[in-house]
């Protein structure tokens, strides 16, 4: 898959069987988000979206770091590492329709922790620490940080890692039910790989359809919940899919699935 290698040297794009596999590749600089990285994320993404025979992604840093955030060298020459319409990292502001899952060794800051926040499931080491350290640099956290962060924590929890700009270890996140898995060290991309495979067996138009009703219902109003969320899974039921896993339940084997995930933005 790797089609653009001039931009995608930062950033390693591999496959495994179905599932893709993201590696932000510059650990000399604790995987700190380029613009080079940016893009080479964004057309990964686009390919992932589109092809039928890649179903969940996993996205991980190379050296024992997730990311460090922006890459501040390169802030300074006026450069941002964003796609306009995709955000930080390419990814932030319109994640992918598939599930993406985010393995994190080491350091999740800044940018680097809203990156793993703008994935579906986040399987951490023990010893990983998150944090929005941009206060300390006279920044905020706009790639989804101050937004994200009180959707899938405490409130106060999400202030005071705003506020302080301390980090926090994963094993803290994990209690506050932010992180899916906690894993010893140097074992959160196996982890990662296999919950990945794990939602590969399943039908990729239920799993896409069972993301995007979570996400998309917390807006809606209490009286309309179900009937906007049969606007969703009524052609789920009614799909092939639907015949086919009775029929693989009935028959005592293992589905074949017709169906390949819808690649449009949420």
């Amino acid at each position: 898959m790797d089609r653009h290698p001039d931009i995608q040297e930062e950033l390693l794009v591999q496959e495994q069987g179905d599932i893709l596999l993201l590696t932000l590749n510059r650990p000399q600089a604790r995987n700190a988000a380029t613009l080079r990285i940016a893009q080479a994320m964004a057309a990964a993404i686009d390919e992932f979206e589109a092809r039928s025979d890649l179903c969940v992604a996993v996205v991980t840093g190379a050296g024992g770091n997730f990311c460090s955030g922006m890459d501040l060298k390169g802030f300074l020459r006026g450069e941002k590492p964003r796609v306009e319409g995709r955000g930080f990292a390419g990814i932030t502001e319109r994640p992918p329709v598939k599930p993406i899952i985010a393995a994190v060794e080491g350091y999740a800051l800044a940018g680097g922790f809203e990156l793993a926040l703008a994935c579906d499931l986040i399987v951490a080491s023990e010893d990983a620490r998150f944090g929005l350290p941009e206060a300390k640099r006279g920044l905020v956290a706009t790639a989804g940080g101050l937004v994200r962060l009180p959707r899938q924590l405490p409130q106060r929890i999400a202030m005071e890692l705003a506020m302080t700009g301390e980090p926090m270890p994963a094993a803290r996140l994990h209690a506050c039910g932010l992180i899916n898995q906690l894993v010893p060290a140097g074992q959160a991309l196996d982890r990662a790989i296999a919950l990945a495979r794990s939602i590969a067996q399943n039908s990729p138009l239920a799993v896409t359809t069972s993301k995007a009703v979570i996400l998309q219902s917390g807006e809606w109003p209490a009286a309309e919940l179900f009937e906007r969320q049969r606007q969703l899974t009524d052609p789920v039921f009614a799909s092939p899919d639907a015949r086919e896993g009775a029929a693989a339940f009935a028959e005592k084997r293992k589905p074949v699935w017709q169906s390949s995930a819808p690649g449009a933005p949420l």
